[in-house]
């Protein structure tokens, strides 16, 4: 296996996350506290709360958690479900159990990174990137030009992280028969589904269109939980499953069992908690659409199809990297630079940012903003 390379997120995360004033970049939605979840909780799930005992769980995991998370499918049983320590592990492994030497995958582009440098690591790739200039639209043709007798994998992410973006369904729909009809395994990031600016336009997921599609989620990104540290692939292939269940002995082995039944906590309450994510969301849109409508002269701004995040094109002189550099050093300002979602498969832009829009009260880190950008 080829060495992975830096995570340039992550990195970049590490030095400014926690320590910038305003963190204007949040992918994922306003969280909440402990006794905020706990409220929602039905009487058996504070029962097995409060009796919870702290040991081993299911590799597959807790069969109440894999059971609420089944439920939100149309096709699935809690047998179709694995769950993970968050989605990147997830991802990890299943490019694990995919690919191999001499296998071939398509990812689109821009991405979040570990979609593609994990399959890039086992076996060869090709890119195919979203335009820009189409709402950032995607090319089935191109998608299908791309394909290979040896792709075993085509990796997508609707909604989109960084761009927002979502496709027809229509589209999903050709993309699942197209792999099907080759025997490709169609790979679906789900994790901002739920936030759809327009609900009419919310994508069927990829596992109840496809026998062997793998529909990938998790807490952290429409919930809002990412400190549970659950995801989990929903896959109707019981054979692919299992070999799931056993590359995740060699790393969690289990996830953690309060998090486990906090996340069948939310996962049960989520019409109620993503009711409550899309109207922050919603309140926020006119605060960003007022903000980049004042400073026109400097950014073009089009909000999020879908998710809570967006990439709008900075047009100032001294450049993206630049200006994403002295925000945080001079105002504390968080903003992930273009240069952080730059592909080794395909051209990506490079006068781009990623702004989030989906925690609570960003007035205070919109007011910075302005005041760097007006030198004051």
């Amino acid at each position: 296996m080829t060495r992975l390379p830096d995570f340039r997120l992550e990195v970049y995360f590490s030095r400014w996350e926690f320590t910038a004033r305003h963190h204007l970049t949040a992918s994922d939605a306003q969280t909440m506290t402990m006794s905020e979840l706990l409220a929602l909780a039905d009487p058996d799930d504070a029962h097995a709360w409060e009796t919870l005992s702290l040991g081993y769980t299911e590799t597959y995991g807790d069969p109440a958690l894999r059971q609420a998370i089944a439920a939100t499918y149309d096709t699935a049983g809690p047998d179709d479900v694995i769950c993970f320590a968050g989605a990147e592990e997830a991802l990890y492994l299943a490019m694990q159990v995919l690919l191999g030497p001499g296998d071939h995958a398509v990812v689109i582009t821009p991405n979040y990174q570990a979609a593609e440098t994990v399959p890039l690591s086992l076996c060869e790739v090709t890119g195919v990137a979203l335009d820009p200039d189409r709402d950032w639209a995607l090319d089935l043709d191109a998608v299908e030009a791309a394909l290979r007798p040896t792709t075993r994998v085509v990796s997508i992410n609707f909604p989109n992280n960084p761009t927002g973006a979502l496709i027809p369904a229509a589209d999903l729909a050709r993309l699942a028969a197209m792999c099907d009809e080759r025997g490709i395994h169609l790979f679906s990031d789900e994790v901002y589904r739920g936030l759809e600016l327009d609900p009419a336009r919310t994508l069927p997921q990829a596992a109840d269109l496809s026998p062997t599609a793998l529909s990938l989620n998790v807490t952290s990104k429409s919930l809002g939980l990412p400190g549970l540290r659950v995801g989990w692939i929903t896959c109707r292939d019981r054979a692919l499953l299992s070999r799931l269940e056993r590359a995740k002995h060699y790393t969690t082995i289990c996830n953690s069992a309060p998090s486990e039944v906090l996340a069948r906590i939310a996962i049960k309450a989520r019409d109620r908690i993503l009711e409550r994510n899309r109207a922050i969301i919603a309140a926020n849109l006119p605060r960003f659409e007022a903000f980049f409508t004042e400073f026109s002269d400097l950014f073009e701004w089009r909000a999020p199809d879908g998710g809570c995040v967006a990439f709008p094109r900075y047009l100032g002189p001294d450049g993206v990297e630049t200006l994403c550099t002295n925000l945080v050093e001079r105002a504390g300002v968080l903003l992930l630079p273009a240069s952080i979602y730059r592909s080794q498969l395909t051209g990506t832009p490079t006068d781009r940012f990623r702004i989030g829009v989906g925690r609570a009260d960003p007035e205070p880190a919109l007011n910075a903003f302005a005041a760097y950008l007006k030198g004051l």
